[in-house]
């Protein structure tokens, strides 16, 4: 087996700088992601809410984590956008494809918040 000299560090050092790497992805995101910012700030206003509804906490769970899926989805989505357009700007009916398919998971997401918290607070 081949080693990859990148994959030396171990124990706490590795943990730290890939907390260092989840953080800089999470900067890169909201800063150059218009839809990851507004997902951010949905966020912001559900999950304290969720926190606060008189639910049992299995249902304040399901509402917190239907909003953090969604904001995982589009991390996710925006890394495939990243790595087509490094690949090439070209337009490419494999590229549309795959570009196409992380915005239909998107979609979906947020689908999954609007039935949750409907069957949550409706229920």
């Amino acid at each position: 087996m081949i080693e990859n000299p990148y994959k030396g560090v171990t124990g706490l050092r590795r943990i730290g700088r890939a907390l260092g790497y989840s953080l800089d992805g999470l900067v890169v995101a909201y800063r150059g992601e218009a839809a990851f910012r507004q997902l951010v700030w949905l966020a912001v206003v559900l999950i304290p809410i969720a926190a606060f509804l008189p639910e049992p906490p299995i249902a304040k769970a399901l509402l917190i984590g239907v909003v953090m899926v969604s904001l995982i989805v589009e991390l996710l989505n925006s890394a495939i956008e990243a790595a087509i357009d490094r690949i090439s700007l070209e337009r490419h009916p494999l590229s549309k494809a795959a570009k196409d398919m992380g915005s239909a998971a998107q979609m979906l997401s947020l689908i999954m918040i609007g039935v949750v918290w409907g069957l949550v607070l409706l229920g």
